[in-house]
């Protein structure tokens, strides 16, 4: 008997699955990412393209924590209320992506990137207007609400055009968004903090160039559907691991990823305070070395996912989140100089796990890309909105040292990865 036949992938046959209804189900999506006869080139174009919208999106969204002490001192804020913000944007942020991720799973929409850049640009024009606490938290709300939209589809689509290299597409996309976080207070130091708050409108240019790029980006989208052929393996894919399980490691995901947010919340929200009131920096010095902590979160966020497609992503996620803890640990007693270098430390070895979470997470559930993306990017916002609240309340209390000293211990929560079950002998078994 001769063997079954096997189609080319260049076989006019083969047809955009979504090209009748416009709806994917969940095998044809599983059958993305584990089809043999899926594409397997990669759209470095649009890996570039999209890790670019993702550093103009991230730019405008750490806007927000970077001009903290300047709306903290016109409008007489309370450290709770300048962690309520942060608790607007993120929420909505983190609520609505999961559902957005699940939506476009089962129904793309192309230009939904674009759309999601739209809500951000209103939400940085109403911050540059707003004449009250009650429009800032409107204008929260809407950049979170931009986010929502862009990062599980965004996640998706670089996905797509990985080629199967998924740690280096996930980190690509990643430390676009990383960088423009980092960015942020580095431009309200140089044009925010010396001009003022309406300074705030020249950002709507940035938003403008993301929706021109996003859109070409959706072209490419539409265009290449047939990377969502289904294939009759597709059933083979997954994790093969028992639901309790893929039920347990999400869990520890999730822990995991509290850990590292919350850690990062105190760092963006409260360390440029925590300089201030210790060595008595000025708001813009104090912007530079939270500049130096976000450049190395982004620098971090580039290692993660190559190290994790060659040596598995468990053993990168292990190193990255409890390897921190003595660099944390030292932070709240450092000197100035020792400040610098210790969180370039931190960014670097903390930033690498993300991208590898991402995957990782992907890997356990196939079939709901977006879905996954959605939830823990949505996490990693909700955890920074809920921590930024928890924080600021502590600080009020407190003191802002105090909060850092906390929040040092956050990543030995890192040694529960010692119970995420180990995907690389999975596959090869």
């Amino acid at each position: 008997m001769s063997p079954p036949e096997r189609r080319s992938i260049n076989e006019k046959s083969h047809e955009p699955a979504s090209s009748k209804t416009g709806v994917l189900t969940n095998n044809e999506e599983s059958a993305l990412f584990t089809s043999p006869t899926a594409p397997q080139n990669t759209v470095l174009a649009i890996l570039f393209a999209l890790s670019f919208s993702h550093l103009l999106n991230d730019t405008m969204q750490s806007l927000l924590p970077a001009i903290y002490p300047l709306l903290k001192s016109s409008f007489h804020l309370s450290f709770a209320q300048v962690g309520l913000i942060t608790l607007t944007n993120q929420l909505t942020a983190s609520l609505l992506q999961p559902l957005v991720g699940l939506y476009t799973d089962r129904y793309p929409k192309p230009y939904s990137l674009a759309l999601g850049m739209g809500f951000t640009l209103v939400g940085i024009v109403l911050l540059g207007l707003a004449d009250n606490f009650a429009i800032i938290l409107v204008a929260a709300a809407l950049v979170g609400m931009g986010s929502s939209v862009f990062h599980p589809e965004a996640s998706r689509v670089a996905r797509m055009a990985s080629g199967g290299r998924h740690g280096f597409a996930q980190s690509l996309f990643q430390v676009g968004g990383n960088a423009g976080t980092s960015f942020g207070p580095l431009l309200a130091a140089l044009l925010i903090v010396p001009g003022g708050r309406i300074e705030v409108l020249w950002f709507s240019l940035i938003a403008l160039a993301g929706i021109v790029v996003l859109t070409n980006v959706g072209h490419w989208y539409r265009e290449n559907t047939h990377r969502l052929k289904p294939s009759v393996k597709a059933h083979a894919g997954g994790s093969n691991l028992p639901s309790r399980k893929v039920f347990l490691a999400l869990a520890i995901l999730v822990a995991l990823v509290f850990s590292k947010y919350f850690y990062l919340t105190s760092m963006t929200s409260y360390y440029t305070f925590f300089l201030i009131q210790k060595f008595q920096l000025s708001v813009q010095t104090s912007q530079y070395f939270l500049f130096v902590f976000l450049f190395a979160v982004a620098a971090g966020t580039i290692i993660g996912g190559p190290l994790g497609d060659r040596f598995g992503r468990k053993r990168v996620i292990w190193a990255s989140i409890l390897g921190v803890a003595p660099f944390t640990l030292l932070l709240p007693y450092a000197n100035l100089v020792e400040c610098g270098i210790l969180t370039a430390i931190i960014g670097i070895i903390l930033a690498s796990a993300f991208s590898a979470i991402v995957v990782y997470a992907q890997e356990l559930v196939p079939g709901k890309v977006g879905m996954i993306a959605g939830l823990f990017f949505g996490l990693a916002f909700g955890m920074g909105g809920i921590g930024s609240a928890v924080l600021g309340q502590l600080a009020d209390v407190t003191s802002i040292t105090y909060v850092l000293e906390v929040c040092s211990f956050l990543p030995l929560i890192g040694v529960l990865t010692w119970f995420l079950p180990n995907m690389e002998r999975k596959k090869a078994t």
